[in-house]
């Protein structure tokens, strides 16, 4: 079992910066990647931005250039860097990871809310 917990979102205006944490605990061994997946109102939850373990990144096209993920594999630890944030960006944002045991099941967490003001 993998419990996430996010914290960092907030209220921003457009162009403002903001970094969402996510910290993983439990079996923590077991987790080759992590990542960020948002949903915004009246829309499908779709991902943002994916790391590994070694430090590959994938990024959606809408994102890239203005996040940055990054993993401390010490504190088991995800973060997100988003700059020059847009309005379209508000939406309520999801830690998950994923592990390499229980047929590959994708953990989530609670989910933080980020909302850009124009």
């Amino acid at each position: 079992q993998v419990q996430l917990v996010e914290s960092g979102g907030g209220l921003v205006q457009a162009g403002g910066s903001l970094r969402l944490s996510c910290a993983a605990s439990g079996s923590t061994w077991t987790i080759d990647a992590m990542g960020w997946y948002r949903q915004a109102p009246g829309k499908e939850r779709e991902l943002a931005a994916v790391i590994s373990r070694r430090g590959s990144t994938s990024y959606a096209d809408s994102v890239k250039g203005r996040f940055t993920i990054s993993i401390d594999n010490a504190k088991n630890t995800v973060y997100l860097q988003m700059d020059t944030l847009k309005p379209e960006d508000t939406a309520v944002y999801y830690c998950t990871a994923h592990v390499i045991i229980e047929g590959g099941r994708q953990y989530w967490g609670q989910g933080t809310q980020v909302t850009v003001s124009s």
